[in-house]
């Protein structure tokens, strides 16, 4: 198992690895395109990818602009794995190196990302949309990584 920064190259495979959720699906796969990931990969922030033998069963992408997670997911087979946690925490080092603003994102209530963020320490704050609105701040992510 590799964690490494996203490439342009893996934007099919983080395409192929976001339409095969079974919870947070698209409604339409064409809603999130080619030059979204881009853009959010390479001009607004930053993601990484798990890649076992060539093949990327995982991503995250924090947006610097919005100072918010835009996208965290695995592929359904590598659940369970410690996986999502180590994508989510080589992101959230990332991202409190470059700013302490407080990060936010969304999860859908009643989802295994829901428990995810709680576990994670991140704190309830609303609602956004239809899903819970997540925080972390600075000083909570500094201490729980001591």
């Amino acid at each position: 198992m590799l964690i490494r920064e996203a490439i342009a190259e893996d934007i099919p495979q983080i395409q192929t690895v976001r339409n095969s959720v079974k919870e947070n699906t698209l409604s339409d796969p064409g809603l999130v395109t080619n030059a979204d990931c881009e853009e959010f990969l390479f001009k607004r922030g930053k993601g990484w990818v798990c890649e076992i033998d060539t093949r990327i069963v995982g991503f995250s992408i924090v947006d610097l602009e919005d100072n918010n997670v835009w996208a965290l997911f695995l592929h359904p087979d590598f659940e369970n794995k410690g996986i999502g946690r180590k994508l989510h925490d080589i992101m959230l080092d990332w991202y409190f190196e470059q700013t302490q603003k407080d990060l936010w994102l969304g999860a859908s209530p009643g989802t295994r990302a829901e428990i995810f963020y709680r576990k994670s320490g991140w704190q309830e704050n609303g609602m956004h949309g239809d899903e819970i609105r997540f925080e972390m701040n600075y000083n909570n992510w500094k201490t729980k990584r001591k």
